[in-house]
């Protein structure tokens, strides 16, 4: 196709060249539109083109290619037209589809099928399009549901539904081959209900719920029965069983007992001679006893005879040995007793004498230091002098704060006239006082004074005679003059 195509552009081109110009832009006009008109089949369809010659089928697999151009049919020579068909799986549903079974009882059905296109160019001669090809499609099926199913019985048909799915797929399988169709899978039954107005299926199904209620109950009903006759026999051979069975056992018991008895005698009597065999063998065992006793006995005397004189023995020795050694704790005790009071009276005499060095060391060291440092002498005895004048001071200070002294200076200035008062609290001015005192009592007029003063003066007394000793005069007393 597409070399024809490509020829009678060349033919077209050929002819319009010689027209001039003109023809150039119709010919470029004629390759816009053929690439406008260029079609690619997609890979799930197939397109079936026919031409004034023959009919080609495009698509995936084919053998013609998957392009072609798309000529309007009007088109001289190169006109086309076109059919297009799925080659994919496509499928085809009846829903409610009213049938009648042999009886002619009606019921709608839903069947389902899955077609594909087996030969395309015999589908594009039967339809002008794939919605025409399925509305034929559903006819042919439509037909074979009708005949299969009017031929059954409605019981059969709700009992059988694969095997009408593959009724209907043969009963369709020659017409699709003339439309170049075939089926995918079997035709499937899909529902069977009643249609409107109409209850067959529905009383079929209570027919059928009844049948099986029926059969049901009466499968039911034998098994009681036959369990309850199965229950009857069975307590009937167990009562037997347990009739036997006690028979059995009392017949066992009486003989378990006969032979306990027996053996219950036979026990008894070889118990009394294993009694009497062993009541003899504790008499031989007493008396054995009784000699191993009286020997045994002897030796623990001598044994002990002799554990008393041995331990006598070791007495005797540990306490001398334990004197001795008292001895010898009490000499070295008082000796190290003795020591220790040497070494504490020498210690405590050590330490008296520490005791007593120490404040005397410590002089010696300091007068020591003292005596070396002429200046250190000065600063001392500067201390002491200030802080004795401090204390003469306080002490002056506190009797003039209690005395009723009116000072006259006749000195120079008032500070040194103070001084001169000052100088009657001192021992200088004590001196000096009791000399006053004294010379006034020494006078008639002074000795008057003082009377008045209220100062008692002492009676004279007639002096002694005096005498010479050794050249010295002495007052009768024996004190020198």
């Amino acid at each position: 196709m597409e070399t024809e195509v490509t020829q009678t552009f060349l033919n077209l081109k050929t002819v319009l060249i010689g027209a001039g110009g003109f023809a150039a832009l119709a010919t470029l006009g004629l390759f816009a539109v053929a690439l406008f008109l260029r079609k690619v089949v997609p890979t799930n369809e197939v397109h079936i083109v026919q031409s004034a010659k023959r009919t080609t089928s495009f698509g995936k697999d084919l053998g013609n290619g998957n392009t072609y151009y798309a000529w309007p049919s009007w088109v001289p020579v190169i006109g086309v037209t076109m059919v297009r068909l799925p080659t994919s799986v496509f499928d085809l549903d009846l829903d409610g589809y009213e049938a009648y079974d042999q009886g002619r009882l009606p019921f709608n059905v839903d069947v389902k099928a899955f077609f594909r296109i087996a030969d395309p160019n015999v589908a594009a001669q039967r339809v002008a399009s794939f919605a025409e090809l399925m509305g034929q499609l559903k006819a042919i099926v439509q037909g074979a549901v009708r005949v299969i199913l009017a031929s059954n019985d409605i019981e059969a048909i709700l009992q059988g539904r694969a095997t009408f799915g593959e009724q209907f797929t043969r009963e369709v399988a020659e017409q699709l081959a003339h439309w170049g169709v075939c089926t995918v899978k079997n035709i499937e039954l899909m529902d069977i209900r009643d249609s409107a107005n109409n209850s067959v299926i529905k009383n079929i199904m209570e027919k059928k719920k009844s049948h099986i209620e029926m059969e049901s109950r009466t499968e039911v009903a034998k098994n009681k029965r036959t369990a309850e006759i199965a229950e009857i026999e069975a307590r009937r051979e167990v009562d037997l069983q347990k009739q036997q069975v006690n028979q059995a056992v009392g017949l066992r018991t009486i003989e378990a007992e006969q032979a306990v008895a027996l053996q219950k005698e036979a026990a008894l009597q070889i118990v009394t001679d294993q009694q009497k065999t062993t009541k003899q063998k504790e008499m031989e065992v007493l008396s054995v006893q009784e000699v191993r006793g009286a020997e045994i006995e002897k030796n623990t005397q001598v044994i002990k005879a002799q554990q008393a004189k041995e331990t006598a023995i070791l007495a005797a020795e540990a306490q001398k040995e334990t004197a001795i050694l008292t001895a010898e704790g009490k000499l070295q005790a008082k000796e190290r007793e003795s020591k220790g009071i040497a070494l504490e009276g020498q210690a405590h005499a050590e330490a008296e004498k520490a005791l007593q060095l120490a404040p005397v060391q410590a002089q010696i060291t300091l007068a020591k230091e003292i005596g070396d440092n002429k200046g250190y002498q000065d600063y001392l005895v500067t201390i002491r002098r200030i802080e004795a004048e401090q204390a003469v001071g306080v002490k002056q200070a506190e009797a003039l704060g209690h005395a009723d002294v009116k000072v006259i200076a006749n000195s120079g200035n008032a500070p040194a006239g103070l001084n001169s008062v000052m100088d009657v609290f001192s021992s200088k001015g004590g001196t000096a006082l009791g000399s006053t005192l004294e010379g006034l009592a020494n006078t008639p007029t002074g000795k008057a004074v003082l009377n008045a003063l209220g100062v008692e003066t002492p009676v004279e007394a007639t002096p002694a005679p005096k005498t010479k000793a050794n050249g010295k005069l002495l007052n009768g007393n024996g004190s020198h003059a």
